[in-house]
């Protein structure tokens, strides 16, 4: 797969098919983006799971850390790395470990490593590298333009209102 794009229809399956989240490289510091990308997909309703050794046992906005993939207590769909491209292959490694497989690994922004990734796609797990979730989200949805930027995505679709973020949803394209 080529992965310096990605068609919009491949990012918003992802988006649309995956509930189970792990955050690794989470952080409890509410200045640094895993923090954010983890608000943000918490507020989405996904069940975010934040790993990260350092703060295992305790909660990061409520949700249990912990120091592995191979710690948390049920399967997970994706697995989102905010590491330096240079720890990808061992948490690839541990993801390919679990079972079952998660569906997904999405390496956050300036995070690729294409050896890891073809490792990855070989088993069959779907990957995306240097992009971030929570934009990718907006982005589709439509909401990135309710802070003026454009997003490329006309709609005249009401949000969802519920808790949390008013949503468009993210549209398949």
């Amino acid at each position: 797969m080529n992965h310096d794009s990605y068609d919009n229809a491949y990012i918003s399956g992802i988006l649309n098919s995956v509930k189970t989240v792990a955050i690794v490289g989470a952080s409890a510091n509410d200045v640094r983006p895993s923090f954010f990308v983890t608000k943000y997909l918490i507020d989405k309703g996904y069940a975010v799971f934040p790993v990260n050794p350092g703060h295992a046992g305790r909660e990061i906005l409520g949700r249990m850390t912990y120091a592995s993939l191979a710690a948390i207590p049920e399967p997970v769909d994706m697995v989102d790395i905010f590491r330096a491209s240079a720890a990808v292959p061992a948490i690839v490694d541990e993801a390919l470990a679990l079972s079952p497989l998660p569906k997904v690994i999405w390496m956050q922004l300036t995070v690729r490593h294409d050896e890891a990734a073809a490792k990855a796609e070989a088993a069959g797990i779907k990957v995306v590298m240097n992009r971030c979730p929570k934009i990718e989200y907006a982005r589709l949805s439509g909401e990135i333009g309710w802070n003026g930027i454009n997003s490329g995505t006309l709609s005249s679709k009401k949000p969802i209102m519920r808790q949390g973020f008013q949503s468009f949803g993210i549209r398949q394209k």
